[in-house]
């Protein structure tokens, strides 16, 4: 039998190592075909996934209400937070930039988990999302920068992306009645699917290429990123407060620097080993701060 801590680990490093490879899938899968084709394909396939295991193990009549309220949530979490991410890196904004943009989630999230949720946040968890911020600097440090001309609005996608998330992440948590893990992902994908679809169809980007690479990394990102990724996020937030989750963000830009590594070759630079160590931390300090519960 698992103990809590045990479980609380095992949750953090599954969602770390899934999230991440989230950036790995969209890099295989962009070399193939457009961001938008790739997300469309890769919410069809999930959705297709779990609507399948759905049937098969819960199969239940879940409320209006929950329906609702989770499209809602996926609508945000999912489909806002990625169709932002990827269209503003196709206008041109860094992957780098992009990357330290969404990673002021778990600040963001700090700061109004506090007034919405009642969930404070001590002086020692302050110093650890600093110091995650300053850790994720580093490392994407080389790839800041790098965007010529890039429209302003560009970077405000990223922006909107983290507030998406963020919301969404709020609104989950401050539920009377969460629904179970097992009925909450598959609506969410379900309704991020068909936000694709239209996009996709809106875009003429609809069709996918008849090439196994783009399959591969269809399938890597709806079973890695998707089912595995959004399935963390959402178990971890069950599991602990907000800002202890959100701050295992901190974590996925070296963990995708060592993805990079061991399948493209990428090089790892000092200042990524050392954004690294900053990075794991600032986490550490996080987890291991106390948080006080506003009366």
């Amino acid at each position: 039998m698992l103990s809590t801590k045990q479980i609380n680990l095992i949750a953090a490093i599954g969602f770390v190592v899934m999230w991440s490879s989230g950036f790995i899938g969209a890099r295989l899968g962009t070399a193939e075909a457009s961001s938008m084709t790739v997300l469309m394909w890769r919410f069809i396939v999930a959705a297709i996934v779990l609507g399948i295991w759905w049937l098969w193990k819960q199969r239940r009549q879940i409320p209006i209400k929950t329906v609702l309220t989770q499209s809602l949530i996926g609508l945000f979490a999912q489909a806002g937070y990625l169709y932002c991410v990827f269209l503003s890196v196709e206008h041109g904004v860094s992957a780098g930039t992009s990357n330290l943009v969404t990673t002021l989630q778990p600040i963001v999230a700090a700061a109004l988990a506090g007034p919405i949720l009642k969930e404070s946040t001590s002086f020692k968890q302050w110093i650890g999302l600093l110091l995650g911020i300053i850790g994720v600097l580093f490392v994407v440090y080389e790839d800041l920068g790098t965007s010529a001309q890039v429209p302003l609005w560009a970077y405000g996608l990223s922006f909107l992306a983290m507030v998406s998330l963020v919301g969404a992440t709020l609104y989950e948590k401050g539920l009377k009645a969460t629904a179970d893990l097992g009925d909450a992902l598959p609506i969410q994908t379900g309704i991020s699917a068909l936000f694709f679809i239209v996009i996709g169809f809106l875009t003429d980007n609809a069709t996918p290429p008849a090439t196994t690479g783009f399959w591969f990394a269809v399938a890597w990102v709806a079973g890695l990123s998707t089912i595995g990724g959004y399935g963390f996020y959402w178990l971890n937030l069950k599991l602990g407060s907000v800002t202890r989750v959100s701050s295992l963000l901190y974590l996925t830009p070296p963990v995708t620097m060592l993805w990079a590594f061991l399948m493209f070759g990428d090089k790892i630079g000092f200042l990524t080993v050392v954004g690294m160590i900053i990075c794991l931390v600032g986490v550490w300090v996080i987890r291991n701060g106390t948080p006080v519960k506003a009366s």
